[in-house]
């Protein structure tokens, strides 16, 4: 394939990157005005991802996500080696805290949740499964950002010093450095109505020997709930099922 064929096909792919909460479905015109290419370029691309299942077109000329991102999406779960490891001791954690459990992955500098098992009381989350989080506010991204090495952190610093500083986190590098480094070293995250008002939750990251970074598992409540648990009792359970699970998927 060639550099050009190589730049069309980026182009178009990037087409699916515009479709966000603020924006559901796009026209055409839309399309091919955001990508900055020809009309006849954006109406091929368009019927392209059409034809592929990637999008469908919807009321008014307009055009949404198409099921065959629900595939995929199928198909993700089966292939997932944390949910294929993992559900047995998320499950066993639910059933010996009553808590909401999280799994959270990363791709990219993207933290998505990727499941949920609820608990006795399941507490009512703004962010589900695809979702992408904020990558600073919140007990599973914090976890799981504990564990970059230097260079990871540092380039995450350099780009993105407005998001950092809106979270009230350090601006400065040695300081930012410094208070993963304290997470890192206590081995888990709390988080109390930083996310969202309501709820408080507690984070371990999974990282095999090998030292990839999986994921976090989180036990999600009320923050008034959480206010009567021991945090001493409770991070041994969660941190003791996230060695279970690398241990089975290493």
């Amino acid at each position: 394939m060639t550099e050009k064929a190589d730049s069309s096909l980026a182009r178009m792919l990037s087409v699916l990157d515009l479709f966000t909460d603020q924006q559901l479905s796009w026209t055409a015109e839309g399309i091919t005005e955001a990508l900055q290419v020809s009309l006849p370029t954006g109406y091929r691309y368009v019927k392209m991802l059409v034809e592929a299942g990637l999008l469908q077109r919807s009321s008014h000329s307009h055009y949404t996500l198409g099921p065959r991102i629900i595939v995929l999406d199928h198909y993700i779960r089966l292939s997932d080696p944390v949910l294929q490891h993992g559900l047995p001791f998320l499950r066993e954690l639910v059933a010996q805290t009553g808590l909401d459990c999280v799994l959270s992955g990363l791709y990219g500098q993207q933290v998505l949740d990727t499941h949920r098992e609820p608990g006795t009381s399941p507490a009512s989350l703004s962010y589900g499964r695809g979702r992408p989080r904020p990558l600073f506010l919140g007990a599973a991204p914090k976890a799981i950002l504990s564990c970059f090495t230097p260079a990871q952190l540092h380039r995450v610093f350099d780009e993105h010093a407005l998001a950092i500083a809106q979270a009230g986190l350090p601006t400065e590098w040695a300081a930012f450095r410094k208070h993963f480094s304290t997470i890192r070293k206590a081995g888990y995250y709390f988080s109390n109505g930083e996310l969202e008002s309501n709820l408080a939750a507690v984070a371990v990251p999974l990282v095999p020997a090998d030292g990839r970074i999986l994921g976090a598992i989180s036990l999600v409540t009320t923050v008034q709930r959480m206010a009567v648990i021991d945090l001493h009792k409770l991070v041994p359970l969660v941190q003791r099922t996230a060695q279970d699970i690398t241990a089975r998927i290493g």
